[in-house]
């Protein structure tokens, strides 16, 4: 179902997400219009960036499939991430939280981190962002939204709030990854049992690809890559919805695995 986009919309859509991400509580329903586009999904975004009460440490890629990548013109859309949702992964069980009747899931995904602030362009490819990344990592990101339906209507919906971001759990360096990247696997576990089987050629075009892209949105957003931030490049084992007491494990082979637990939230979720 899509709807024309009225700017005066923008604010209440976006004031609805926040409170709900800061409450820990869910939506029933999408908070007012569905954007027609990802310019006014993008627009909705923006304004819940500066609402919320936190840094961008970084930006979260998920691919767009068809027929949506032809209709919305991108096969990727993007969203922020900010400082307080990186946690480092250890020795037990990264724990985070999961809003009761919203939506999450666990990705399986490849972290570039930024040596050095990205020039200001727009044609940007995967031969001319290498140079920018200064290592790489195993992670996991954690999709998450107040609202349970947020991949049902397509990538604008998805988009609009934080592009269905929660947080990331950074894992350890990937060594020796300029001579690795295309080779590197994976696999996504949840409560013992292998859920999803990839790696960084199920990236279309690769991790470096996501990360031209990026560059190339921000661009086109007025915003851009600082030195430190960090990429999660999309999902290497597909998007996996999981439950509130249930454990994942995200196994990059010789590069080592994450171990997270999925909790009631009892805060804010960004």
């Amino acid at each position: 179902m899509s709807h024309a986009y009225d700017n005066s919309a923008t604010s209440p859509i976006a004031r609805a997400f926040v409170g709900a991400r800061r409450g820990g509580r869910a939506l029933g329903d999408y908070p007012g219009v569905l954007p027609a586009s990802l310019e006014a999904a993008y627009a909705i975004q923006d304004e819940a960036i500066a609402a919320w009460p936190d840094r961008i440490a970084g930006w979260k890629l998920g691919r767009i499939n068809a027929p949506h990548d032809v209709r919305f013109g991108a096969g990727r859309l993007a969203g922020p991430i900010f400082s307080r949702s990186v946690w480092t992964a250890g020795h037990t069980p990264t724990r985070f939280g999961v809003i009761e009747d919203g939506f999450a899931a666990v990705e399986a995904e490849y972290v570039l981190e930024i040596g050095e602030n990205a020039p200001d362009r727009d044609d940007w490819t995967v031969d001319t962002v290498a140079p920018l990344v200064s290592r790489v990592f195993i992670g996991v990101e954690i999709a998450g939204s107040p609202f349970a339906g947020i991949n049902e209507h397509g990538p604008a919906v998805t988009a609009s709030d934080f592009g269905n971001n929660a947080g990331l759990i950074l894992g350890g360096e990937v060594a020796n990854w300029r001579e690795r990247l295309s080779g590197l696997s994976c696999t996504m576990s949840i409560n013992d049992i292998v859920i999803g089987r990839g790696g960084a050629a199920a990236i279309p075009g690769g991790p470096l690809d996501s990360l031209a892209f990026l560059l190339n949105l921000l661009h086109r957003r007025g915003r851009r890559l600082e030195a430190g931030q960090l990429v999660s490049t999309g999902a290497a084992t597909g998007v996996h919805d999981i439950l509130a007491g249930q454990a994942a494990i995200a196994d990059f082979g010789p590069d080592g695995h994450i171990d997270c637990l999925a909790v009631p939230a009892t805060g804010a979720i960004a």
